[in-house]
């Protein structure tokens, strides 16, 4: 049971935000001219300490906990990247006009299924920040894997970590706890 939980929760992790930054220079300006100002496309990191998420797809609510520490947001950063990147064939990430950020990624999960997920992320990534996804899954061995689902991750800062959790430990449901450093293993 706990392992088909670690294994939805990295699920989750995938389906709501796997994508990568656009990488993208500044074009070079004369020595004489100063640079023109060009926005960040580095995507933010979430503040260290106690997240709780709220995963709703307008079936159900999903109520999670997580501790992250800088090394654990670098590996399991909010779009994804880390967790995916070896099952990825498209991984894109930038920054919106509204300060938001849109990802889209193409992803094998395996079987022969192939994931394809597109959202929208906001937020101050201090304090709060959500995220709007829709993936479509094709191909899965597992006919219930197939479909498109919408999905929403509303997830705020509680303060710093318990003294009983580390950075990658997930409280779940029913107060099961795993670590997804462990799990991605």
């Amino acid at each position: 049971m706990a392992r088909r939980l670690a294994l939805s929760a990295i699920a989750l992790l995938a389906l709501a935000a796997c994508s990568k930054e656009a990488e993208k220079a500044p074009a070079a300006a004369p020595p004489e001219a100063k640079p023109a100002f060009v926005p960040s496309q580095t995507p933010p990191k979430r503040k260290p300490g106690l997240w709780e998420q709220r995963v709703s797809n307008g079936d159900f609510v999903q109520v999670s906990r997580i501790c992250l520490d800088g090394a654990t947001d670098e590996k399991l950063s909010w779009w994804g990247t880390q967790a995916t990147k070896d099952i990825c064939e498209k991984n894109i990430t930038s920054k919106t006009t509204d300060g938001g950020w849109r990802f889209s990624s193409v992803c094998d999960m395996g079987s022969g299924g192939k994931t394809t997920t597109s959202g929208v992320a906001q937020g101050d990534f201090d304090a709060h920040y959500q995220i709007q996804a829709e993936s479509s899954t094709v191909g899965a061995a597992a006919p219930q894997m197939n479909g498109t689902r919408k999905m929403t991750i509303d997830a705020a800062w509680q303060g710093p970590c318990p003294a009983d959790m580390k950075g990658g430990d997930m409280q779940l449901p029913g107060g099961v706890k795993i670590n997804l450093l462990d799990a991605m293993k």
